[in-house]
């Protein structure tokens, strides 16, 4: 089978990374092409991956006519270029996370599946960008799709279980003592841009430099803090940056003190991997995938911008809880008790799709298999 990955934001080639592999192992072809991202293409050449360049995006600016009319362009040069990609490449299935699969899949006549965790309503443009035209939406359980639920295929999982199920993943702190003395706690804080698709309606904030500088109070005494931010960050904040290899941000998470964040992918895999989390944004309490782990699992706590001095408060509350990481890794194993190994099932659910997809209609339970 000749198979073809779209993607277009760093986690989503650790989502595929294994089960690129697993198909590679079985005697599959694929290839990947790539909407440079953020630090996507700096982590293909980090991990020796072959892939093809579409597109870069260019740097958006926060305000609604820059993010409207660079995603507008960037949607017609994305089909455009994997059109001509397509030419030197038949593939027999269309995967990932770019919305041009769907195009192509359509005016080609070829099946395309594609991946989201983001509810519809919380990235509008996306889904009704794509939704119409996939022939399968791919998603967690209890991720909402709307009317198109008949497309939808659940999975009883998160995108990040792809690459952090301790199935695949395991943490080394000689990895992290490459960059730093680990022998004191040190704690994370991740900052992202607000210029993506899903904030195109303009009402979404993170972390200012005001609670930056709060939080960099509160934690000082307590241990080393380090930063990792999508845009440049302030002279002030210089001396906290995050310098390390993009492949290696997983081991440094792991056995990090906590994370405060804006960053919704970084609070989830944070999640998987049992690390204490506090996201500071304005999708607090809108997003299936972060209210279950927040509700059902405790894995993670939400707070609104609208609610600065609860982010100092539960900080401390978390910073002075006694066997804090202990704690957290028991409702770790909480979790992933009820979840399955995603890249094995991923892998079985493309080798025999569209067989598989027959099978997961009948007995849904059927996916429990892969644990």
């Amino acid at each position: 089978m000749r198979i073809l990955i779209a993607l277009n934001h760093p986690a989503h080639y650790y989502l595929f990374k294994n089960v690129a592999q697993g198909l590679k192992n079985k005697g599959h072809e694929l290839n990947f092409v790539i909407k440079q991202k953020d630090i996507l293409e700096q982590l293909l050449i980090s991990e020796e991956v072959k892939y093809t360049k579409l597109i870069s995006r260019k740097r958006r600016k926060n305000n609604l006519f820059s993010i409207l009319s660079q995603i507008v362009i960037e949607m017609i040069q994305q089909d455009y270029y994997l059109w001509k990609f397509m030419k030197s490449f038949s593939p027999d299935i269309l995967l990932g996370t770019d919305i041009a699969i769907t195009h192509l899949g359509k005016l080609k006549g070829i099946p395309s599946i594609v991946f989201n965790e983001d509810d519809l309503q919380i990235n509008k443009l996306f889904c009704y960008s794509s939704y119409p035209f996939a022939t399968h939406i791919l998603t967690p359980v209890n991720c909402e799709v709307g009317k198109y639920n008949t497309k939808q295929i659940k999975y009883n999982g998160y995108q990040k279980l792809a690459y952090l199920h301790p199935n695949w993943f395991k943490p080394d702190i000689n990895v992290v003592r490459k960059y730093f003395n680990d022998e004191k706690p040190y704690f994370l804080i991740r900052l992202v841009s607000f210029t993506a698709s899903h904030d195109i309606e303009l009402k979404h904030s993170g972390l200012s430099n005001g609670n930056i500088r709060e939080l960099i109070s509160t934690l000082s005494d307590k241990g080393n803090i380090f930063i990792s931010s999508e845009e440049e960050l302030l002279p002030e904040f210089s001396d906290y940056q995050l310098k390390a290899d993009v492949k290696d941000i997983h081991h440094i998470l792991y056995f990090s003190h906590l994370l405060i964040g804006d960053s919704q992918s970084m609070i989830v895999e944070a999640a998987m991997l049992g690390t204490p989390s506090i996201r500071f944004n304005s999708f607090a309490g809108k997003i299936s995938v972060l209210n279950e782990l927040e509700d059902k699992y405790h894995l993670t706590t939400a707070i609104n911008p609208e609610n600065p001095e609860y982010l100092i408060q539960k900080t401390n509350e978390l910073i002075s809880t006694k066997n804090l990481k202990e704690i957290y890794q028991v409702r770790r194993h909480l979790m992933l008790a009820d979840k399955i190994d995603v890249s094995a099932f991923l892998i079985w659910l493309i080798e025999n799709y569209p067989q598989s997809k027959d099978i997961l209609i009948k007995n849904p339970d059927f996916q429990m298999r892969f644990k």
